[in-house]
This record gives structure tokens, C-alpha cells and sequence, in this order.
């Protein structure tokens, strides 16, 4: 008898590939399964509903969705509240996206090297983070109201008092107080992201700069800032998202007033579908809100690769 006779198939080698796959994958099928359901069931199902809402005029009591087609889609475009909500969204988006990035980084990089009160210094920026949007807008109305506030307080005693008045009910300046107070809860957060990056800031390139004869400017913008290309993009794509979806500190502080100075496309969907009932309408314009978010989100992370290559 040859010695080929003897020889026995490989463990696993009589299955059939369809067999061998569900062995192979069947233990993360099982972990991503509930993921995958709740995802399902509270983001996909939820977002194909309103798309067809979309074409509808529910409004949300009654159990008949008459079709309408693309009627909500023209109102949408013919209703001024919406081109003035997008304004104020655009406006909320690159200010509160580049006053974070410019303040947080700024923060970590003082923060980088570890001084005398580190971790008393970190506490203090990180805490807003840790506050409900509830607590934030209640805090920012104690300090903007117009008769105790602590800023026109502090601005009467250093003789602005020309400059004091009642932020969130003047038209022209309600949209900056709210996005102040919306940078000031924000900051902690992108402060925590660019200190985890610094840590995988080499020192050693920044050392040969040095050496080099760079400055301290040239430092941060040849050797550190190229290093936290991947941070900036996750945390700017994330403050991007997030400038299109704002709702709870503009519902809590101005609730879109006065005389819809602060409304935003989010503020506005909210008010369609649970003031005037109108969930179709409604739902075309969280539908907007979406494509517009992630329109966003692809073009930036695009332009900075980009400018990367």
C-alpha cells in the first residue's frame, strides 16, 4: 500500500464552501445581528417611511396618506421660512466649524506639553461637554438676560453700556448669541480629540525643524498640523453634520424667535410636523436636511484629501 493511500483530507475539506463560510463568519454574524436590528429599526425603516411621507399630505392623526407627488417638493421650494432657515444653518455651519477647530486646537496645544495644573485645565474645558443642551441654554439665558445678566453686567462696568441689550431678543444679534453658546459647549470636545492626537504628533520631526530653523508658526503649520490631517477631517466632518441638524440649543433658547432670527431648517421641521401638522412637509424637509449634511461631509473630507495629495 502506497503512502498516498494513507493520507486523510484536511479538517474541514469534504464541506462545501457555503459550509465553510458560515464556519468562518457565522460567530461576528451573531455579534452584528443586533446591531444590525436596532440600526434597522430605528434609523433605515424610520427613513424610508419619510421619504414616503415625502410625497404625502399626512397629517399624522389621520389614517389616510393621500398621495401628492411632488407637491410638498415645490412648497418647500417656494416657502421664504426655508431659504431664511438654510441662511442661518450655512451661517451655524462655518462659524461653528471653524471657531471650534480654531480654539480647540489652540487649547490642545497649549495644554500639549503637560503643564502645572494639566489635569485641573483639562476638567475645566472638557465640563461643558458633559452638560445636557437643557442645562447649557438655561445657563446662557441667566447670562444674557437683559436685567440680571453677568454680560451686560460686565459690560456696564467697563462703560460699554451701549453695547448691552437683550442678545436673544434683538433680531440682529439673537443667531451669534445662540452659536456662542453653542462654541462654548463644543469647544470641550474637539479640545479632548486634538490632545489624543498630539500624542501621535512626532517630536522627533519637530525637533529637525527646529534644528532646521523653522519657528514656532512654520513648526505648527509644516510638521503638526499635517499630522492631524485625519483628526481636523473626523472632527470637522463631525461639526459639519451636526451645524446642518442643530435643534435642541436653539429649541431651548430662542425656540427659532424672535421674528424666526434663529430658525433653522430643524427648528422649522419641527414646527411643520408637530405645531401645524403638517408631517409630509415636514418630512421633505428632514429629507433636505440629510442630503444636505451628507453633500457636505463628502466635499470636505474631498477638498482636504485632495489638498493632502
Amino acid at each position: 500500500m502506497s503512502t498516498q493511500d494513507l493520507s486523510f483530507p484536511l479538517s474541514g475539506s469534504s464541506l462545501s464552501p457555503g459550509r465553510r463560510w458560515w464556519n468562518r463568519y457565522r460567530a461576528a454574524i451573531f455579534f452584528v445581528l443586533p446591531a444590525l436590528f436596532l440600526y434597522t429599526v430605528f434609523m433605515i425603516y424610520p427613513f424610508v417611511r419619510s421619504i414616503y411621507f415625502s410625497f404625502t399630505d399626512w397629517n399624522g392623526v389621520r389614517p389616510v396618506k393621500n398621495w401628492i407627488g411632488l407637491d410638498n417638493w415645490r412648497e418647500m421650494l417656494q416657502d421664504p421660512f426655508v431659504w431664511l432657515s438654510l441662511r442661518h444653518n450655512v451661517t451655524w455651519v462655518v462659524i461653528g466649524t471653524i471657531a471650534p477647530l480654531a480654539i480647540g486646537l489652540m487649547l490642545a496645544i497649549l495644554l500639549w506639553g503637560r503643564p502645572k495644573g494639566f489635569t485641573l485645565f483639562r476638567t475645566m474645558f472638557f465640563m461643558p461637554q458633559v452638560l445636557s443642551a437643557v442645562v447649557i441654554g438655561i445657563i446662557w439665558n441667566w447670562i444674557y438676560n437683559p436685567l440680571f445678566g453677568n454680560l451686560n453686567k460686565m459690560l456696564d462696568a467697563i462703560g460699554l453700556e451701549e453695547v448691552s441689550r437683550g442678545w436673544l431678543g434683538d433680531p440682529d444679534v439673537a443667531l451669534l448669541a445662540v452659536l456662542a453658546a453653542a462654541i462654548w459647549a463644543t469647544i470641550g470636545f474637539v479640545f479632548v480629540v486634538f490632545l489624543a492626537g498630539l500624542q501621535n504628533v512626532s517630536r522627533d520631526l519637530l525637533e529637525a525643524a527646529t534644528i532646521d530653523g523653522a519657528n514656532s508658526w512654520q513648526r505648527f503649520k509644516d510638521v503638526t498640523v499635517p499630522q492631524l490631517s485625519n483628526v481636523i477631517n473626523v472632527v470637522a466632518a463631525l461639526l459639519l453634520i451636526g451645524g446642518f441638524n442643530v435643534f435642541d440649543i436653539i429649541w431651548v433658547m430662542t425656540q427659532g424667535g424672535p421674528a424666526n432670527a434663529t430658525e433653522v431648517i430643524a427648528t422649522l421641521t419641527y414646527k411643520e410636523a408637530f405645531t401645524q401638522n403638517k408631517i409630509g412637509y415636514a418630512s421633505t424637509l428632514s429629507l433636505v436636511m440629510t442630503f444636505i449634511s451628507l453633500v457636505a461631509s463628502v466635499v470636505f473630507i474631498r477638498l482636504r484629501e485632495r489638498q493632502e495629495d
